[in-house]
């Protein structure tokens, strides 16, 4: 499962650890999280993040 990072912060969402504290299980694909969900360090929505290679 690809990463993904935030364009603002830098905080990278790793599918494999999920966001446990934002309510994403751990296995959770960027793609399955819900559009309101957040950035758990700056609070920008999932429309700033952008894939790892």
């Amino acid at each position: 499962m690809k990463k993904y990072k935030c364009k603002v912060c830098g905080h990278i969402y790793d599918p494999q650890e999920g966001d446990p504290n934002g309510g994403i299980e751990p296995g959770t694909p960027f793609e399955d999280i819900p559009d309101d969900w957040k950035c758990p360090i700056c609070g920008v929505s999932k429309k700033d993040y952008e894939p790892l290679d």
